[in-house]
């Protein structure tokens, strides 16, 4: 499963593209040193094949890499948490 992901900065995102439609993970940024992980999308035609974990590790690596702390706001990214512990140290403390 190839899957070039691309980090727009610029538009809070990241993105791929999946038989020409984008999939992509938004984000935002509520405070200095957090990113709110807020909404994940995948076309129908790619649902189902790991995408949508795909765009998140890398949103998470993004953020470890970074030093931010995260918000899963997005169901999609919890769920990833839940399912990799490895990443529930990024997860701010509410």
């Amino acid at each position: 499963m190839d899957l070039d992901i691309i980090h727009d900065e610029e538009d809070l995102r990241f993105y791929a593209v999946i038989a020409g439609d984008e999939a992509e993970l938004t984000y935002t940024y509520p405070e200095s040193g957090v990113m709110d992980f807020d909404h994940t999308f995948v076309p129908e035609g790619g649902r189902g094949k790991g995408y949508a974990d795909r765009l998140v590790q890398s949103g998470l690596d993004y953020a470890r890499s970074q030093n931010y702390q995260v918000v899963p706001s997005c169901p999609v990214v919890g769920a990833f948490i839940k399912r990799h512990p490895d990443y529930e140290d990024l997860v701010q403390p509410e």
